[in-house]
């Protein structure tokens, strides 16, 4: 035989074993129930120490000056500023999202109007996938993204879940309208 027939019946080996050779061989591949226990690899973190001068969160440099959007940098801010909203009774919104939400990218212009149109109310933009977070968005049962958290008087008055413009316009008014 040629070279190019031994080559090629080598390529092709694996296609013409017996039943009983391919049961055998196919048998050691793990089952779909293996897979159950599947763990993710996390995500590398991506956040930089702030040094201790700074404030505990971020004002957006793209938001107008009269803006009450706040971006949350840390988990450790994150949770002064949510039992700070708590303890003072301050109106206010947290806003959960993530940099790789498309519906959150896509309202994020909408949710900065609000914040103009309702000054009183302080929106906390917190980024989900800041370390620290996991346990916090578990016991605030965040699952899912964009989540909004509206507070008034210390306690979650409601909640609504998506890119909802108009449940979210309704919410504001019914909340927050002086």
């Amino acid at each position: 035989m040629s070279r190019r027939v031994i080559s090629r019946l080598r390529q092709l080996r694996p296609l013409l074993l017996s039943q009983s050779q391919r049961s055998a061989t196919f048998s050691s591949t793990p089952s779909i129930s293996s897979y159950s226990s599947f763990t993710p690899v996390p995500r590398p973190s991506t956040n930089r120490q702030l040094s201790p001068c700074f404030t505990p969160f971020i004002r957006s440099f793209a938001s107008s000056s009269n803006s009450n959007l706040v971006i949350v940098g840390s988990a450790d801010s994150f949770k002064s500023l949510f039992q700070k909203a708590q303890d003072e009774k301050l109106p206010s919104i947290f806003y959960f999202t993530a940099a790789w939400c498309g519906p959150c990218r896509a309202i994020s212009p909408y949710i900065e109007q609000l914040s103009n149109q309702f000054p009183n109310v302080t929106i906390f933009k917190v980024d989900i996938d800041q370390e620290g977070l996991g346990g916090v968005l578990n016991d605030l049962k965040i699952y899912s993204v964009p989540t909004f958290h509206f507070l008034k008087n210390g306690q979650k008055a409601s909640e609504v879940v998506g890119a909802d413009v108009r449940q979210l316009q309704i919410t504001m008014e019914d909340l927050y309208k002086e």
